[in-house]
């Protein structure tokens, strides 16, 4: 594969860097969902599939807000204030809207199931999953949502650097203003704040951070807010980054956001940015590079395939830790 980018890459330098910089931002829009993945499996052990979906409510929460809050046209490109400001309401509503529903699910569908044996949570996450998708149907219907395309990322107008051939847009800029200070707002909530601290210790050790007076529900509640609240910005940002979206969006983005996970190495956050930011660029080269690429129809298979042999060769991803099973 190291060869086959080579060769791209000589062949064809502009394209090559093009393709880079949409692999990046996949990656990170990847990495904000993938964390909602890695923090709850810190915390219970529970692989959630319906957080994919969680995310795509998110999305539809954005597009609900653009098109009827702000009486934005999907056929008509609006101005950039009032985008701008769609944008951010939207991020601000999807984030404590996703936040709670995901708080809502914890409380009614895994809670109950804590002490129970772990295929019981990880069939109910996945009824969850289609819950949700039957919820955005009856919402939004069947057929894909649409925003407007984004004009300020169109043409030498939405330019912001050029290398060469090499274009650096506003939209693509918009992915990592929103996920980076996100990314390292959750870094600072984990590693320096009480809330933090606890949630930590509660996934250490239920039974000890309980003894130490940490209260294990809420702050398992809690990690549920924060994933609910990561996936509502990643619907944000796929709703206009792609322009749209639909039921069907939360489970493709979801599996490929828990294959990034797991190749960082679930339960570590810098793996899971690191597995998200590979899993992006892969993508990206597969389905944009022009010499001997395999296509897109080809991208599925290429993700699934990285996911089987990680797990085949090294369960414990890039950046995690091997350890023992409990008895």
């Amino acid at each position: 594969m190291l060869s086959w980018l080579v060769v791209n890459f000589i062949k064809a330098p502009d394209d090559f860097g093009r393709v880079f910089l949409i692999g990046i931002s996949q990656g990170a829009l990847y990495a904000l969902v993938a964390l909602g993945y890695t923090l709850v499996y810190g915390i219970l052990e529970l692989i959630n599939f319906a957080h994919g979906d969680v995310f795509m409510i998110g999305g539809m929460i954005s597009a609900t807000i653009a098109l009827q809050g702000f009486g934005i046209s999907a056929q008509e490109s609006p101005a950039i204030g009032i985008l701008i400001g769609a944008m951010l309401v939207s991020l601000v509503g999807a984030m404590i809207g996703c936040g709670l529903l995901n708080v809502v699910i914890e409380r009614v569908a895994y809670k109950p199931l804590r002490g129970a044996p772990r295929l019981a949570p990880l069939i109910t996450a996945i009824g969850m999953s289609f819950i949700l998708e039957n919820v955005a149907i009856i919402w939004k219907g069947t057929r894909p949502v649409n925003l407007p395309s984004n004009e300020f990322s169109a043409g030498n107008g939405g330019q912001i650097f050029r290398i060469g051939h090499v274009v650096y847009t506003w939209d693509r800029l918009f992915v990592l203003l929103v996920t980076v200070p996100v990314l390292l707002g959750l870094i600072w909530l984990v590693q320096y704040t009480r809330q933090g601290k606890a949630m930590r210790a509660t996934a250490q050790d239920k039974d000890a951070a309980a003894m130490m007076g940490i209260d294990v529900d809420r702050t398992i509640s809690f990690t549920f807010l924060v994933a609910g609240a990561l996936a509502g910005a990643g619907g944000v940002i796929f709703a206009f980054y792609a322009t749209t979206i639909s039921f069907y969006t939360g489970f493709q983005l979801g599996l490929f956001a828990f294959t990034a996970a797991v190749l960082g190495g679930i339960g570590n956050l810098p793996g899971a940015v690191l597995g998200s930011v590979l899993i992006g660029l892969i993508q990206a080269f597969n389905e944009g590079l022009a010499w001997h690429s395999p296509g897109t129809k080809w991208t599925e298979s290429l993700v699934f395939a990285i996911l089987i042999t990680i797990l085949v060769f090294r369960p414990q991803g890039i950046l995690g830790e091997r350890t023992p099973e409990g008895g």
